[in-house]
C-alpha cells in the first residue's frame, strides 16, 4: 500500500506532515490563453480505438479544477501518509476553504503551528485526522485547543 520512513535508530516512522504553500489560485493568463484542446472522444484504456479528429472545445484547466477562486489555493504535499487516498509525496493539492469539512473529506489542518493533510473523521463523539497509510496513527484532535482546518482538497495532481 506505501511505505513508511523511519529516522536512524528509531522503530517509529516519521510524522511526515510538511506542506509548501504555493500561492492562491489567482489565474496568470498572460496573453489572454485559452487554454488546451479537450477532445470529444474519450481514451480507450483497453483495447485502442481510432482516433476521432473532432475536437469538442477548449480546456482551461484553472476553469475546470477552481470552483471558487477567491478561496482556492495550492499546496506541495510532502511525506507518505495519504498515499491510499492518491496524494504522493511531491503531488500538487488543490485546496477550497469555501468547502464544508465534513466527515471523510481530506482536509488541510493547521496543527501545533503546521500544516498537514488527513482525512477528517467523526467516531463516536471524537474528532480524528486520519492518514491513509498504516505505518501512521491517526491524530485525535476532539480536545486540542490549537487546530485549525484550513481548506478541503477537491483535486491532486500528480507526475507519473
Amino acid at each position: 500500500m506505501g511505505f513508511c520512513r523511519y529516522q536512524e535508530g528509531m522503530d517509529t516512522p516519521l510524522f511526515s506532515s510538511a506542506l509548501e504553500l504555493l500561492g492562491a489560485s489567482a489565474p496568470v493568463r498572460p496573453g489572454g490563453r485559452e487554454g488546451l484542446p479537450l477532445y470529444l472522444s474519450p481514451v480507450e484504456a483497453g483495447f485502442p480505438s481510432p482516433a476521432e479528429d473532432d475536437l469538442d472545445r477548449k480546456l482551461d484547466l484553472h476553469e475546470y479544477l477552481v470552483r471558487n477562486e477567491a478561496a482556492t489555493f495550492f499546496l506541495r504535499a510532502h511525506g507518505d501518509s495519504m498515499l491510499g487516498a492518491g496524494i504522493h509525496d511531491g503531488d500538487l493539492l488543490i485546496v477550497d476553504r469555501s468547502v464544508e469539512a465534513g466527515h471523510r473529506r481530506v482536509v488541510i489542518a493547521a496543527l501545533d503551528g503546521e500544516l498537514t493533510v488527513k482525512r477528517l473523521l467523526r467516531r463516536a463523539g471524537r474528532v480524528l485526522l486520519a492518514p491513509e497509510n498504516p505505518c501512521f496513527s491517526p491524530i485525535d484532535i476532539t480536545e486540542r485547543e490549537y487546530v485549525h482546518i484550513w481548506g478541503v482538497v477537491t483535486h491532486v495532481i500528480h507526475k507519473l
